[in-house]
């Protein structure tokens, strides 16, 4: 669970109050203007649960509200480090009051039922009356609401005991939640008596009254308990939720911050970047790394990670592409292989409705189109040009496969998960392609690529690129099991019904795919009749019809050559060792002055493919975009939320761009180059149960095993061993 960074007491200007909870959806029905046969039902929204921060704040009867009294210092910090939200502010009440406000927050890293609010009030200024109200809401609504219905059934609340709870149950999905919560409060060490608060069934707490000389403060601490049944027994729910509160309170906040902390340090030792000589761009890839860390732990095979994580409801909270992509890579390198297993169960275990899904749109004999959107792996997505035309999708899910695989060794994970997953991707693939009498090839008609400024094309370069390569994969996979001569391999081929003749099909169709080309200009074309456009460049753009999507019309963009984000060069960063030098520098120089990254997935992929061409400043220039898109707003659009699984492209910049890492023949390839503003670099990337550090400077790379075991690197295409817990020192190429 986590939210966003509302302030906890009233505030009546503009803000969009959140708390999200994993897993907990609600299938808004689907609101077009015309209704198309195979459009999915509903769209998948996250909800917004109970408010559980709620404060109300007097001072001698004034509501303290900071968008309508006068603040005189304000001071929000979010300490990454240790994982707790701090502000402090200097509020006046009148001309003889003022007051401090100091709040901090956090959701416990290790008890992940439990979040706590500690929250104090200084007395700057004569005697005043305080009158502080903590308090649970559970009537709370979506932002982003189809039909603008309450998504919650409330059930029952009750206070007793010093302490406050709600139930609630989702419409439709009967998800229940129960939220409790126990005040403790002191001033001057000695506890404050409460009165009992409520307002309606689903708003209620505690009031607590007191007087406070100049100088004086008033604290208090929140405990918090939320447990849903997508982790706990309906039956027992509420009785699990006091337990966990209980246990809370007896523990102590000291303790239970002390903890988080600590867990959160230990984290960091893994997973850190540290950048020296720019503050820039150091800030904006722990930043990342941290809205990566807390929003997917990887523990739980049911969960995947929302372009917005618990940060905002726009996408619904629902999965994409974009975790296999984009967010894999960083969990391979940065956490336990068991977590990026987790990542690929998650589609294993939604290969069934991704059947069902491909049956919706005509397609048969076990073809899977996994969705564009869902959360129980149903296609939720609803706009046209997305649900039926954006199969890419597809190709990143057996991609992230093979990735794995390749990376950890894991041939195991094939016969037991992947094999499933790629026949149904091969068998949609094989069935979506049309036989061209006029270009004697096999072409992929309709579609819609990465780069959503083109809808509805015919031969998308990356889409029919993707399709060939899963053909070919998943040939080869059924070979290798043939090859094993196992039992297992005999049971599998049996239960996929597949047979040879198919899968020898699925090489010929891969053989014989059509790909649009430019000899003039030596590229891929992005699809056929690209070059029909007026090719001008963004730099022809003025900075006030930017960003496109927000100041043109749809009509418009489609009619323009600008590009969303990167399509063709996308192709080229999964597949790089596929094609020469030459033929990357050329899409590259002629597709990157027309693309205006205004999806937040593209600012990194050319940052990576910059740094291989050694456009060191491109490179640069790129990988600050993509490591402060929120923090700087570059797309204008923070107020939706975070860009969470996007965040991963920062560190990919970082590690696969300026670090150069591959995989090569099962070893870790490297070939680093430091940009010019830092000083040095360092991170640590776990490989095969092995963890090395490595560090960029402008002298030399230093590598550090920090393993039990041998460790053998390729630099500069140059292999080295460096010995157990030992070390070693390369000159720059």
């Amino acid at each position: 669970m986590g939210q966003r960074a509302n302030f906890a007491e009233t505030y009546n200007g503009d803000t969009l109050q959140g708390s999200y909870l994993a897993g907990i959806y609600y299938p808004d029905k689907t609101k077009v203007g015309w209704w198309k046969n195979g459009y999915p039902e509903y769209f998948a929204k996250v909800l917004n649960s109970v408010n559980w921060i709620g404060i109300k704040l007097k001072v001698n009867d004034h509501t303290i509200d900071l968008s309508r009294l006068e603040v005189v210092d304000f001071y929000r910090e979010l300490d990454m480090k240790n994982g707790i939200l701090k502000r402090r502010s200097i509020v006046k009440v009148d001309k003889k009051i003022s007051i401090q406000i100091e709040s901090e927050r956090f959701y416990s890293l290790l008890q992940k039922d439990l979040s706590f609010l500690h929250y104090s009030v200084k007395n700057l200024g004569q005697k005043c009356k305080v009158e502080i109200t903590s308090f649970l809401q559970a009537d709370v609504w979506n932002h982003d609401t189809n039909y603008d219905e309450s998504f919650w059934q409330f059930d029952r609340s009750n206070i007793k005991d010093n302490a406050y709870w709600i139930q609630s149950t989702t419409r439709k999905t009967e998800f229940t939640v129960v939220a409790a919560q126990k005040n403790v409060v002191k001033q001057n060490g000695r506890n404050i008596k409460s009165k009992k608060y409520k307002k309606g069934e689903q708003n209620l707490g505690f009031s607590y009254k007191s007087v406070l000389s100049s100088d004086e403060s008033i604290e208090l601490t929140k405990h918090t308990a939320i447990c849903s049944s997508f982790y706990h027994d309906k039956k027992n729910l509420k009785k699990t939720t006091l337990n966990q509160l209980k246990k809370s309170v007896n523990q102590g906040y000291d303790v239970l911050i002390f903890d988080h902390s600590k867990a959160w340090n230990k984290k960091w030792k893994s997973m850190d970047v540290l950048i020296e000589g720019d503050i820039a761009a150091q800030q904006g890839i722990r930043y990342n790394i941290f809205q990566l860390h807390q929003t997917y732990t990887g523990e739980d095979s049911r969960l995947n990670i929302g372009p917005k994580g618990f940060t905002g409801e726009k996408y619904g909270g629902s999965t994409y592409w974009d975790t296999e992509a984009y967010c894999l890579p960083f969990y391979m390198g940065t956490s336990t292989q068991s977590v990026c297993k987790n990542l690929l169960k998650y589609r294993h275990n939604h290969l069934p409705k991704a059947i069902e899904n491909a049956q919706k749109l005509g397609f048969v004999n076990g073809a899977a189109l996994y969705p564009m959107v869902t959360m129980n792996g149903e296609e939720c997505h609803n706009e046209w040009e997305i649900t039926f035309e954006e199969i890419h999708r597809n190709g990143a899910i057996a991609y992230a496969i093979y990735d794995y695989i390749r990376y950890f060794g894991d041939d195991g994970y094939l016969a037991e998960y992947g094999i499933d997953v790629l026949t149904g991707i091969a068998r949609f693939w094989a069935q979506r392609v049309s036989w061209s009498t006029d270009k004697n090839a096999f072409v992929i008609l309709g579609v819609t690529g990465p780069n959503e400024y083109e809808n509805n094309v015919d031969n998308n370069w990356y889409t029919n690129y993707l399709a060939k390569w899963c053909l070919i994969y998943a040939y080869e996979c059924y070979n290798l099991l043939i090859e094993s001569k196992s039992l297992t391999s005999n049971d599998i081929i049996a239960r996929l019904k597949l047979s040879k003749k198919e899968v020898e099909s699925w090489n010929d169709i891969a053989s014989q795919i059509y790909f649009p080309t430019s000899r003039k200009h030596g590229i891929f074309l992005q699809q056929d009749g690209f070059l029909d456009k007026e090719q001008v460049l963004v730099s022809d753009l003025k900075n006030e019809e930017r960003p496109l999507n927000q100041k043109w019309s749809w009509d418009r963009i489609l009619r323009s050559p600008y590009i969303k984000q990167a399509d063709v060069l996308q192709g080229m960063y999964f597949f790089e060792e596929n094609f020469s030098k030459k033929s990357l520098e050329n899409n590259f120089n002629y597709y990157e002055p027309r693309t205006v990254h205004e999806s937040s997935l593209s600012p990194c992929v050319h940052s990576i493919l910059a740094a291989s061409l050694g456009k060191m400043k491109k490179a640069y220039e790129m990988y600050l975009r993509t490591s402060r898109l929120d923090l700087d707003n570059y797309n204008n659009d923070t107020e939706d939320g975070l860009h969470i699984t996007s965040m991963a492209g920062s560190w990919l910049s970082v590690i696969k761009g300026f670090a150069g890492m591959k995989i090569q023949n099962n070893l870790l390839s490297f070939h680093p180059f430091l940009p010019e503003k830092w000083k040095s670099y360092s991170f640590k990337i776990k490989h095969q149960s092995q963890s090395i550090k490595i560090t960029v400077n402008g002298e030399e790379i230093v590598l550090e095993n920090e393993s039990e075991n041998d460790k053998i690197v390729k630099i500069y295409n140059k292999r080295k061993t460096i010995a157990a817990l030992g070390r070693i020192t390369v000159n720059h190429n």
